[in-house]
């Protein structure tokens, strides 16, 4: 076996390795998400009561209360957290692939922020026209705001990043804080102009929660989510290539403006998704996908489907974490991962000042 041939196959079972622990953990935060809380169930209890479906005899049962909790309450949270922390996450990998930089976040895009002014408007200005709906509609009035003008942030940005039919990364960057500008002062007058009761929700799409999370929002955040992680992970080999640089890529027979096209959508997608349905989280898309790149590599081909597991990971332990360290009040989930984000940006920062790719 040549050295080459050797050298890759020790990449594979590194990449296999990491894939298995990456699953452990992502399913050891849901079990821990699950069993802990104001109302702690035990493990065995979740197993009998997910087992108990399938026909086989239960050991420990679970007490109404119990039940309530777990399959009303804690299971959409569980699964609601799993999917935006896996949409953030490989958002950020896939963006970090594009602009050849580590430190690279979704929210560059302007996407969070359009979706978040979305939100504002719908809760802000829509208050009458949520009244006037069923419950059910009146209810997706917010999270549909969100979402469409975080689409149209994203179309925005895309269509001023285009300079003589291509797609100029300098371009879109400054089309990006243009629209976080723009949105951040549509932002800033909605909160004044809103009354407390407003306030009150505003808070939740500023500082971003999963305590709202039913098995209406994960049927649409799994359909949605899916899509756009399919896509970007089918994508992994020409962003692989776009990190040695668009020319590069080009000679290896890269459809440059394809992909990039392709991607930048699939992340408003992704992004407009979290935002609408669990406010703005910031942090995901970059600590994620960095961590994963430190441990496994800069080679996309891994980064982007190991993100996938690593965010829906981060999240759901942040959200554990949000709930329980301050119970029975709940701290907002963008506090958590500020916390620790923050210094973390500013360790890529200081470690990364001469960083060439």
């Amino acid at each position: 076996m040549s050295h080459l041939a050797a050298l890759r196959l020790e990449r594979r079972r590194r990449a296999h390795t990491a894939f298995v622990v990456l699953a452990s953990a992502l399913v050891a935060a849901c079990a821990a998400s699950l069993a802990l809380g104001a109302l702690d169930i035990s493990l065995s209890k979740i197993a009998a009561a997910l087992l108990e479906p399938l026909g086989f005899a239960a050991g420990d049962t679970l007490a109404p209360h119990e039940r309530s909790t777990l399959f009303a309450v804690r299971f959409p949270r569980v699964a609601l957290g799993l999917l935006v922390g896996s949409s953030l996450a490989i958002s950020g990998a896939a963006m970090q692939s594009i602009f050849r930089n580590p430190l690279v976040e979704p929210g560059l895009l302007g996407v969070a922020s359009g979706a978040a002014l979305g939100a504002m408007l719908a809760i802000v200005l829509g208050d009458g026209l949520a009244s006037q709906l069923p419950p059910v509609l009146g209810r997706a009035v917010v999270p549909v705001g969100a979402f469409v003008t975080g689409l149209l942030s994203a179309w925005a940005i895309t269509h001023l990043g285009r300079v003589d039919g291509r797609t100029s990364t300098a371009v879109l960057i400054l089309a990006g804080i243009a629209v976080n500008s723009v949105a951040g002062a549509g932002i800033g007058l909605l909160t004044y102009l809103a009354n407390d009761a407003q306030l009150r929700t505003l808070t939740f799409w500023t500082l971003g929660s999963l305590s709202g999370a039913t098995w209406p929002d994960v049927r649409v955040a799994v359909v949605l989510v899916a899509l756009g992680s399919v896509i970007l992970v089918a994508l992994r080999r020409p962003l692989a290539m776009l990190e040695l640089g668009e020319r590069e890529a080009s000679h290896l027979g890269v459809d440059v403006e394809r992909t990039k096209r392709i991607a930048l959508v699939v992340v408003a997608l992704l992004v407009g998704t979290a935002v609408s349905l669990a406010g703005v989280i910031g942090f995901v898309g970059l600590v994620v996908p960095h961590l994963v790149r430190m441990a496994l590599g800069h080679d996309a081909r891994v980064v982007v489907p190991a993100s996938l597991l690593a965010g829906g990971t981060l999240l759901i332990a942040a959200d554990l974490a949000a709930r329980t360290l301050v119970a029975p009040a709940e701290l907002p989930l963008g506090v958590v991962t500020s916390a620790i984000g923050g210094p973390f940006l500013l360790f890529l920062v200081l470690r990364h000042r001469r960083f060439t790719w």
